[in-house]
C-alpha cells in the first residue's frame, strides 16, 4: 500500500565543524582544527539515517542552488534516499556552524537559509508524497506554519512522529497529531513552559502527554531514554560505548524509532533498538557518515 516506509520533512544544512579544546566563553576566541564540511541538516540526517538502515525513504526539503546544495543531494542519493521532494532555489543552502571538544559534546549555531523558505504550499503541493508514506517525520528548522501543514495533509493511516528542535511551544493542532513526541530535557521544559513540574523525566513525560500527544519520548542521552503513552510510562536502557561525536546522534535515533513503529514494533521496542543506533552513531565523527547499517546495529 504504501511506496514508503518514511517521509522526512525537514531541513537540509552544510554542517562546517570545528573540533576545540573547549567551547569558547562570551568574547573570546579559541584555535581549532581544520575546517571539515559535512552534509547535515536534521531532516537531511534523519532521511540518510532511515535509507541506511534499509527504510524507504524520501525527503521533502529545500536547498539552495549552490554547492552545498548539490553536496547535500548527492549524499541524500548515496544514502538510498529519494529526493523527488527536495527542492531547489530560493535561497542559498542552510549552514550549522558546529563546534565539538574532546568529550564529544557539541555546539550549533544554524543559518536557516533555504530551510526558511520550505513554505506551506510546498507541503500542500506534494500530496502524493505523503499518501504515500507509512510514517512521516518532521523537526523545527523548518517554519512552524509548515510543519502545521504537514500535519494537515497526513494520510488517514500515516503515523506523525515529530522532534521540535530546536524547542518552541507548539500548537495543539501540531500535539495531537504527534505519536511519538520525541524530546530531550531541553526541548521537554521549553514545551513545558510554566506546566515544567518536577524534577523527573517520567514527570515531564506525564504533563508533556496531558497536551494532547498520543505518546511521548523522552531521550536522556548516556541514562538511554523514556517513553510514555495511555498505558504507562517504562525506562529504555542504554547501551554504554565511548563516545566520540554526538552530532546527529538524536537525528538517528528519531529515524530509527520512526523506522520500527512503522514495522508494526511498539514503542518500547522501537525505542530499544533507535538507543542502539544512537550508541553506534555517536563513537563516530560527523553526522550522516557515522550513522550505521542494520547489520551494524546488530553486531552491537
Amino acid at each position: 500500500m504504501y511506496d514508503y516506509d518514511l517521509l522526512v520533512v525537514g531541513s537540509a544544512n552544510a554542517d562546517l565543524v570545528i573540533g576545540v579544546e573547549r567551547r569558547p566563553g562570551a568574547g573570546e576566541t579559541v584555535l581549532g582544527s581544520d575546517l571539515a564540511v559535512h552534509p547535515g541538516g536534521k531532516g537531511a540526517n534523519q532521511a540518510a539515517a532511515a535509507a541506511r538502515l534499509g527504510a524507504r525513504t524520501a525527503l521533502l526539503a529545500r536547498v539552495g542552488d549552490d554547492a552545498y546544495g548539490r553536496l547535500l543531494l548527492d549524499s541524500q542519493r548515496s544514502a538510498g534516499v529519494d529526493t523527488v521532494g527536495v527542492l531547489v532555489g530560493g535561497a542559498p543552502t542552510g549552514v550549522a556552524l558546529i563546534t565539538v571538544d574532546p568529550s564529544g559534546d557539541n555546539s550549533i549555531v544554524v543559518s536557516p537559509g533555504a530551510n526558511g523558505r520550505l513554505a506551506p504550499e510546498d507541503v500542500s503541493a506534494a500530496g502524493s508524497l505523503f499518501h504515500a508514506s507509512r510514517v512521516v517525520s518532521a523537526q523545527l528548522e523548518i517554519p512552524l506554519e509548515t510543519v502545521v501543514e504537514v500535519v494537515r495533509n497526513l494520510a488517514p493511516e500515516s503515523r506523525f512522529v515529530l522532534n521540535p528542535s530546536p524547542p518552541r511551544p507548539l500548537p495543539r493542532e501540531v500535539l495531537a497529531a504527534c505519536d511519538p513526541l520525541i524530546v530531550n530535557e531541553h526541548e521537554a521544559k521549553v514545551i513545558l513552559g510554566s506546566a515544567a513540574v518536577g524534577d523527573s523525566p517520567e514527570d515531564w513525560a506525564r504533563i508533556l502527554l496531558a497536551k494532547g500527544p498520543r505518546s511521548v519520548v523522552v531521550t536522556l542521552g548516556a541514562e538511554g531514554a523514556l517513553v510514555a503513552s495511555a498505558e504507562g510510562v517504562s525506562r529504555v536502557p542504554s547501551v554504554k560505548v565511548s563516545a566520540v561525536d554526538t552530532t546527529g546522534a538524536g537525528d538517528a535515533f528519531t529515524a530509527a524509532l520512526a523506522c520500527r513503529l512503522g514495522a508494526g514494533e511498539s514503542l518500547a521496542e522501537a525505542a530499544a533498538y533507535a538507543a542502539r543506533v544512537g550508541a553506534v552513531t555517536v563513537t563516530r565523527e560527523g553526522a550522516q557518515a557515522s550513522f550505521p547499517t542494520a547489520a551494524e546495529v546488530a553486531e552491537l
